[in-house]
């Protein structure tokens, strides 16, 4: 949908649930096995896919909250969905690195997990953020240097956001 580079790093997980679902047309790849298995989700487990939609849909009210947008619905806290997929801290004895990881790397929920806590302490998750635009919403990342992003592609979204706002002009 957008020409934008993938997020750096877990945030790329991320953005990809986000947009699994196209507002525009209702196309969503978590209907389909290859999408469901992409995310490491069983096909037919019902409980795992209303996990995953539940989960995309609270991370992009993360996303539009970092564009400064209000939720486009009412969704459960992030801070609770996560807190069912908890992580590890791993220190290397030998060399002292640490590295975080996903308790269950099975669970897509520790996975996320995982990438938010990466992106905080990178400082790179509010740069993940959702398109202004009302039927599209799709996450991107935001590389512009002041981080003041709007849309997920200039060349679209972008593009009839100002077309509107020029005929406003202009009417």
């Amino acid at each position: 949908m957008n020409d934008r580079a993938p997020a750096p790093g877990g945030l790329a997980l991320i953005q990809d649930l986000v947009n699994t679902l196209n507002l525009e047309t209702g196309a969503d790849s978590l209907d389909t096995e290859e999408g469901l298995r992409a995310f490491g989700l069983a096909p037919g487990d019902v409980g795992a896919l209303r996990g995953a939609r539940e989960l995309r849909e609270s991370l992009r009210v993360a996303c539009l909250a970092h564009a400064g947008y209000p939720p486009h619905r009412s969704v459960r806290e992030l801070t609770e969905l996560l807190a069912e997929g908890p992580v590890r801290v791993r220190v290397d004895a030998a060399s002292g690195a640490a590295s975080l990881a996903a308790s269950d790397s099975a669970s897509l929920t520790a996975r996320v997990a995982v990438a938010v806590a990466e992106g905080l302490v990178a400082g790179t998750w509010l740069r993940l953020k959702a398109c202004e635009a009302v039927d599209c919403h799709w996450a991107y990342y935001d590389r512009s240097p002041a981080g003041r992003g709007r849309w997920c592609d200039m060349g679209v979204c972008g593009a009839r956001a100002k077309m509107r706002a020029y005929r406003l002009r202009r009417a």
